[in-house]
């Protein structure tokens, strides 16, 4: 009678995890793996651990994933202020107790390691935005900007660290979830609208003209009493540039250096120029196969900072050369497919805004870290997700694809190549 229930009991067990998304745990983890091949291939000459740390560190979030994927998701909604309250909590306690590094103050020390309370709070604000747009829909002004009143307090604490990358990182996070949410594209885009004017202003006179007046008649199109919006959308792109130059005041040396030298890093080849210049000179050198993995001769010579962590593409590049970065982005592109996929086919709301924030956290976070590392963005400190070295933000990611996977595991998601009816 026991022997003949064992087999009935472990196929019950197993069927907790009976719809899982097996392809985007599997992705993730060769991301992982593959990230470790990266990070060894840089610390050969000082015989670190990092790629060790890496591994171990990704292989522990494993059951964790597997343990969140179990249980519902659903339950989240009651208890997103309770997330949202303890993550902000934990910002503010990085500016009371944290460590500062690099000018910034983003880690508390807990248990003998440093956590970084901004990934967290990243994770934090899906929740919650996915729990408010589940109850209300961004297809009002007023949800509208309830929505953005929350994910101010996580942006503005972030931002006062200062950890300009990561706050970028929540506004990306609230835009795909407010046009996931019904929110009017028109609305989107104008509250974009004031930093791509402060921009134009500095850098194209008769760009900022025309898109000022593309912006009162978007402001025209979409919003309610449309002569007050327009005249509203009118006057706030024509003063940003004054608000640009105020904000710029605001930021710190290193910030503003990040933010322009992307664009000619020649002109401080030795200070702030000095990370992308040798990012596009290791990059050039792998061309379509490679140099091979650790045979990179600026990947080996230590000549790119920060390579194990923020510019660990450039030695992707160097070492396996066009064609290993292509797979590296085949990788990231078939992940976000599959949160797409999971998105379309939850069973409420609420599991399709989780899947659609990780899912613009993660192109967020991509496309600045590679962007930047071959000159097409600026360098903000964005980690690689999965590659780069981090535990905290190793952490983060493995938890939003299991609260990610607890959707699809709870919603009967088709198989990866099934298709529709």
């Amino acid at each position: 009678m026991v022997t003949s229930s064992l087999p009935q009991r472990f196929a019950k067990f197993r069927s907790g995890w009976r719809h899982v998304d097996w392809s985007l745990l599997l992705l993730s983890i060769a991301l992982v793996a593959w990230g470790g091949l990266a990070i060894r291939s840089t610390e050969i000459a000082d015989r670190s651990d990092f790629a060790l740390q890496h591994w171990i560190l990704g292989g522990l979030c494993l059951p964790l994933v597997l343990l969140v994927a179990r249980c519902r998701y659903e339950v989240l909604i009651r208890w997103h202020w309770l997330t949202y309250g303890l993550v902000n909590a934990l910002l503010v306690a990085v500016m009371v107790a944290g460590v500062s590094a690099k000018g910034a103050q983003r880690w508390i020390p807990i248990g003998g390691f440093n956590i970084q309370p901004s990934e967290f709070a990243k994770l934090g604000a899906i929740v919650t935005l996915a729990a408010l747009l589940h109850a209300k829909p961004a297809s009002t002004l007023p949800a509208l900007f309830r929505t953005l009143l929350v994910v101010a307090v996580p942006w503005g604490l972030v931002f006062l660290q200062p950890d300009l990358g990561t706050s970028l990182v929540f506004g990306a996070i609230a835009l795909g979830m407010l046009y996931w949410g019904n929110a009017k594209l028109g609305w989107l885009v104008l509250m974009v609208s004031p930093l791509v004017a402060a921009i134009l202003f500095n850098l194209y006179l008769p760009g900022w003209f025309a898109w000022t007046a593309l912006m009162t008649l978007t402001a025209w199109l979409t919003l309610p009493l449309r002569w007050m919006s327009a005249l509203g959308a009118l006057v706030v792109n024509a003063l940003s540039g004054g608000l640009g130059i105020l904000l710029w005041r605001v930021l710190k040396d290193y910030q503003k250096d990040r933010l322009i030298l992307f664009l000619e890093p020649e002109r401080d080849p030795l200070g702030g120029g000095y990370h992308l210049i040798q990012s596009r000179i290791a990059i050039g050198a792998g061309q379509l196969w490679g140099r091979g993995l650790n045979e990179g001769t600026q990947t080996q010579l230590n000549f790119i900072p920060e390579q194990h962590t923020d510019f660990i593409f450039s030695a992707i590049g160097e070492e396996l050369g066009f064609i290993g970065s292509i797979g590296l982005l085949v990788i990231f592109w078939l992940i976000c497919t599959r949160l797409v996929f999971i998105a379309l086919n939850a069973k409420e709301n609420f599991g399709s805004l989780l899947a659609v924030g990780v899912l613009s956290m993660l192109v967020f976070q991509v496309f600045v870290n590679i962007g930047m590392t071959v000159g097409l963005a600026p360098i903000t400190g964005i980690p690689l997700p999965w590659v780069s070295y981090g535990r905290s933000a190793m952490v983060t990611n493995f938890l939003a694809i299991a609260l990610v996977e607890s959707v699809a595991n709870h919603s009967q998601i088709r198989s990866f190549f099934q298709s529709g009816d």
